[in-house]
Parts: C-alpha cells; sequence; structure tokens
C-alpha cells in the first residue's frame, strides 16, 4: 500500500467526479460562458431528454429570437459537454419556476402596498373570543367603522379609501376594478 499525499487524492477525486459530471451540470455551471451574458439574463436551462435541450426564456419572443440561433449555440455547448446534443428547445414553459427564488427577492413588503391602512392596534379587548358569528359580526364592523372614519372619500363611490391608493389611483380599488372589467 502507497501512501499519497491528502492533495493527490483530492486532485484524483476531482477529475473523477468531473468525469462523472453530468451533461446538464456542466451547461448549468458553464451556461453565461457559452451563450454570453445577454442571453443568459434571458435563459433558464431545465432538462436534457432524448439529446435535446430545454431552455426555458421570459417570452415567446426571446423563445423565437434564439431558435434562430439555435444551431450556432449549439455548436458552443457541444464543445463544452462529453456528448453532443441532438438539439435546442427554447419556450416559456418553465420560466416562472425557474424564476421563482428572485420573486420572493423583490416581493414589496405590505407597508409599501397601497391599501395599507398603518399599524393595527391588538389591545387585550380585541383579543376576546366571541360566543357566537353575530356578535364576532358586531365587533368586526365596530373596529372597521372605526378605522374607516379617518379615512379620505372615493371622489367616485364617496366609500372610506386609504391614501395610498388614492394616491396612485386617484379613485378606490374597487371603483379602478370596475372600469377594467
Amino acid at each position: 500500500m502507497s501512501w499519497n499525499s491528502v492533495n493527490h487524492i483530492l486532485g484524483c477525486l476531482q477529475i473523477e467526479s468531473q468525469l462523472e459530471e453530468q451533461p446538464l451540470q456542466i451547461i448549468l455551471r458553464l451556461w453565461t460562458e457559452v451563450v454570453g451574458e445577454a442571453i443568459a439574463a434571458h435563459t433558464q436551462p431545465l432538462l436534457i431528454q432524448r439529446g435535446v435541450l430545454r431552455v426555458a426564456t421570459p417570452s415567446a419572443a426571446w423563445a423565437q429570437n434564439l431558435a434562430f440561433e439555435r444551431r450556432r449555440l449549439l455548436v458552443k455547448i457541444n464543445a463544452v459537454v462529453p456528448s453532443p446534443l441532438k438539439d435546442i428547445r427554447f419556450s416559456t414553459a418553465g420560466w416562472q419556476s425557474s424564476q421563482a427564488n428572485t420573486t420572493i427577492e423583490t416581493t414589496a413588503s405590505p407597508q409599501e402596498h397601497p391599501s395599507y391602512l398603518g399599524s393595527t392596534d391588538l389591545s387585550s379587548r380585541d383579543r376576546t373570543i366571541n360566543q357566537n358569528a353575530h356578535a364576532a359580526f358586531e365587533h368586526w364592523a365596530r373596529k372597521i367603522n372605526k378605522r374607516s372614519q379617518t379615512l379620505p372619500l372615493c371622489p367616485q363611490c364617496q366609500c372610506p379609501t386609504p391614501p395610498g391608493e388614492l394616491e396612485r389611483w386617484q379613485l378606490c380599488s374597487l371603483c379602478i376594478a370596475k372600469q377594467f372589467k
């Protein structure tokens, strides 16, 4: 049994892992280098199925434009994968799920929503459990009425409206929604 250094063993393991790396993993790792930053920003490789790479795009226009470039891109991709691909298909299918992480990061806080009314005062008397549905409704109605007294009125329907809605749309959200019917 020979004694090898740790660096030698790690080097062998790295070479072995690269040999076992699947084509999709290679494509995902090198995607930006292969297709360029502009295309990489608007595409996401999803899977390889029967030698065809499926790539998600944000719009049908991107998918169509990239379809014209697929032969050129296929040559570049086949240069980095161990087994050559037959074709590339671009589609909007799968774009939403591939972009789920960015949507979560860019979601606005509730305070930025036009209908936000500010923090609500939850005193101990508000937390009492009502005995029946009628009492619960009465409690809710009193609370909404009290909150609505200080709100400005919608110019169209005269309903109390959060100030953010009036700033954004000049009407309440219900009147705006009726306009888009």
